[in-house]
């Protein structure tokens, strides 16, 4: 396939040597932000393990937020729409960014397959966003468009750990009734299956070379790293605000969590409003001999982050108001430590 590029493109390639994900999305937005619309940008990095999820998703129903903490596994939140995905060393990641009128998927698309096609892998692009090779997906991406510009970004499975896929993707058996949809999960294969010789560093060599062929232009790929961050201010408040929990866990939508337990010291049944990460309201039930203990609790967790620490913490400083409830409430508050 051809395409008509209009004469003196100017093309730019970014490489990330780094692998913290508030990096690389950071600069994800840098580039689209702030880079001149009037090139064509390809920038290619990966992530250490890290689940990336869509703009408007909920990462309590979408991945296993307990596991993750448990497992030092970080969440990111991206700028763009789409669905959650896992990312380790194992995947190439692509960020293409062009003026809205240049802005071209199928082009983009075509650059991946014809890259893959030098290995001797045949993969074809489907309407839904993914890059399939024998009807598996080996790619997923989404894009962003604004008045003058647009980006388009999609991860490329190499050697992934598919186990860490369902490990982390699916959520802990809590009763969360979200306002949106869970995300699709398809069937998915590692480029390694095609040819088992193919890494991130071939990898992102081929589809700079057909980069290069499309535009008809070569350049020399800038490298950047954490110490970029020093040189570039936006950069640096683009990778504080992605790094911050306001941004991963606060922009979230409402949902709510129930949870029921029978407990030494009798029966509980908790409902929890969250919006925006936070506790906005709660009912706890209970068949306690202990009412005014379960009175004073229906003032303590209101405004609290929906986060494990956080609830035990405001447990823990409710348990020590009262020597008389301290033992039960700190029993209660391991219980919900344990389930949140």
């Amino acid at each position: 396939m051809f395409y008509l590029i209009k004469e003196f493109t100017v093309i730019k390639v970014f490489l990330s040597e780094s692998t913290d994900p508030w990096f690389n999305l950071a600069t994800e937005d840098w580039i689209f932000h702030d880079m001149d619309p009037s090139f064509q940008v390809l920038f290619l990095w990966r992530n250490e393990d890290t689940v990336v999820i869509g703009r408007f998703q909920n990462p309590w129903t979408e991945c296993d937020v307990d596991r993750m903490e448990k497992d030092s596994i970080k969440l990111a939140r991206r700028q763009s729409g789409g669905g959650a995905v896992f990312h380790d060393l194992g995947n190439t990641n692509f960020t293409f960014l062009s003026g809205a009128g240049e802005y071209d998927k199928k082009r983009n698309n075509r650059i991946i397959t014809d890259a893959l096609a030098r290995f001797g892998i045949s993969a074809e692009s489907t309407g839904r966003n993914d890059i399939l090779v024998e009807g598996r997906k080996v790619s997923g991406s989404a894009f962003k468009l604004k008045k003058d510009r647009a980006f388009h970004h999609g991860t490329l499975l190499i050697n992934a750990d598919m186990s860490k896929l369902s490990k982390y993707l699916t959520p802990s058996k809590k009763k969360l009734m979200a306002k949106g949809i869970a995300s699709a999960r398809s069937r998915v294969a590692n480029l390694a299956e095609f040819d088992a010789g193919l890494n991130h560093q071939r990898l992102c060599s081929a589809i700079q070379e057909e980069f290069f062929e499309v535009y008809g232009e070569r350049c020399e790929a800038e490298i950047l790293d954490l110490d970029t961050l020093k040189t570039i201010p936006h950069l640096t408040e683009y990778y504080e605000r992605l790094k911050d929990w306001e941004w991963r866990f606060g922009k979230t939508p409402a949902f709510t969590h129930h949870l029921s337990e029978k407990l030494s010291w009798g029966c509980i049944e908790i409902y929890l409003n969250v919006k925006g990460g936070i506790i906005e309201d709660y009912q706890i039930y209970s068949d306690s001999l202990r009412p005014e203990m379960i009175q004073h609790l229906n003032n303590t967790l209101k405004g609290v982050k929906y986060q494990a620490g956080e609830v035990s913490k405001a447990l823990n400083t409710a348990a020590g108001e009262n020597a008389e409830w301290e033992d039960d409430i700190r029993e209660l508050g391991l219980w919900l430590f344990e389930n949140i």
